[in-house]
């Protein structure tokens, strides 16, 4: 049976994935912090990602460019005009929506979700941007803006590595990178927030390849997470209409997962064409373009951006590796979570808290420390240590028991099959990293 919203929330907050935030003053709408699992699952997420970005590439490099921005970075890109979504308030609530997600009501007309009254003010539209002041006056020449996407810190940056790293298209700058958006309705848990981190690819191809590297990144994209574990029966590749098109794409296409609620953007990739780089070219006056020494040709290559959110991916990765089986006669929760997404991918579990197992046990962990990383849990009976570390998707527990005080071996229990194998100490390592299987 699929997990439901209510379900994950609550494994979520029990076995520190993530908390709302500020929950002891009665939380921050739309604003959520990451427990002790959340943080290792998150960055997992992140590093899997950037591992097959960057780490396993030769023409893509990285990048982290700065939050706060110069407004005229916004005037250029579009988003000072275009930015925006339209804003209505319900005249029975004075509640506030996008006026493009309301249901219609019994009679045809939009409701209101909260009172469900169909009365609301003129659609007006609405700044996503945040907007703050840099340095002691709050007047317009210290406008700043906190960035609505990590995007424009790649075009910006075109020429700098482009001289500094004598790239030649195509290749790609890879950031990922914190972005903020005032959303109107933000909600579905992580899923929309209005501070949220983005791991994107600026792609840079000369122009008449673009449609070829377009569809390249949109298999590439959709195929990295099956890799990882989602089945193809919960993704799709969906195109854009035209009536869905930004401003700069050619053509777009995202990546959606089955979530509770239904199908959900996870990725979006988009050929941006060469807008971005001729809008701050001239804007700035500087020149943004590739010259090709073989050929004596110039150019403004065309870009192609695979766009995805950590937090998105991992709670489809979450929902995805849920599972309820049986074992034992008895039902258990277990998240078979790829070794690579996992928060944790070995637990050491002695059997007994008495001295005697503690060097051991502690012997045991600093092995396995510096290949991965570990839990170590004294408390409770076996079995239900057995049981948490299946529910928060660790991959491989390892048994310290008093047997092991003789034969200097422990046993490593899979959290998929259950099955156990008795490993001497010394190889340990060993075979921990072969069933992790990198």
């Amino acid at each position: 049976m699929p997990v439901t919203m209510d379900e994950l929330v609550r494994l979520c907050k029990g076995r520190g994935f993530v908390y709302p935030s500020a929950e002891i003053y009665g939380g921050f709408r739309s604003t959520y912090d990451y427990g002790p699992l959340g943080v290792l699952m998150y960055r997992n997420v992140k590093d899997a990602w950037w591992r097959s970005m960057v780490q396993l590439r030769r023409e893509v490099v990285g990048l982290d460019a700065a939050v706060l921005s110069s407004p005229r970075i916004w005037e250029a890109s579009g988003h000072l005009a275009n930015f925006t979504d339209p804003l209505v308030d319900c005249r029975s609530c004075k509640q506030r929506f996008r006026a493009d997600h309301l249901e219609p009501g019994a009679d045809g007309r939009p409701a209101c979700p909260n009172c469900g009254g169909t009365d609301f003010t003129e659609a007006r539209p609405f700044n996503l941007m945040f907007k703050t002041y840099v340095g002691p006056v709050e007047d317009d020449a210290n406008v700043a803006y906190l960035r609505p996407e990590t995007a424009q810190g790649h075009f910006v940056n075109f020429a700098n590595v482009l001289q500094s790293e004598h790239l030649k298209p195509p290749f790609g700058t890879a950031q990922i990178g914190k972005s903020f958006r005032n959303e109107i309705t933000p909600g579905n848990f992580v899923f929309r927030t209005r501070e949220f981190e983005q791991m994107e690819l600026e792609y840079f191809v000369p122009p008449a390849e673009a449609g070829k590297w377009f569809e390249y990144w949109c298999n590439e994209r959709f195929e990295w997470y099956v890799r990882l574990g989602i089945p193809r029966e919960m993704l799709r590749l969906r195109p854009h209409t035209p009536e869905e098109l930004s401003h700069y794409s050619a053509g777009t296409a995202d990546i959606e997962f089955l979530f509770p609620w239904g199908w959900g953007e996870l990725e979006g990739i988009a050929n941006r064409t060469d807008y971005d780089l001729k809008a701050h070219a001239k804007a700035s006056g500087e020149t943004l373009e590739y010259f090709d020494p073989v050929s004596g040709e110039r150019y403004v290559p065309y870009v192609i951006e695979p766009a995805a959110g950590p937090a998105r991916t991992m709670m489809a990765f979450m929902i995805a590796a849920h599972t309820i089986d049986e074992v034992g006669g008895e039902e258990r929760t277990v998240l078979k979570l790829h070794p690579r997404i996992a928060p944790f991918q070995v637990a050491v579990l002695p059997l007994s808290k008495k001295d005697a197992l503690t060097p051991v046990a502690a012997e045991v962990l600093e092995l396995l420390q510096p290949v991965t990383m570990c839990d170590y849990d004294d408390t409770r009976s076996i079995g239900r240590r057995y049981r948490r570390q299946d529910e928060v998707g660790t991959p491989l527990c390892v048994t310290v028991d008093f047997g092991s005080l003789e034969d200097k071996a422990v046993t490593i229990r899979d959290r998929d099959t259950t099955e156990q194998e008795r490993v001497p100490i010394s190889r340990l390592v060993e075979a921990v990293s072969a069933r992790l299987a990198w």
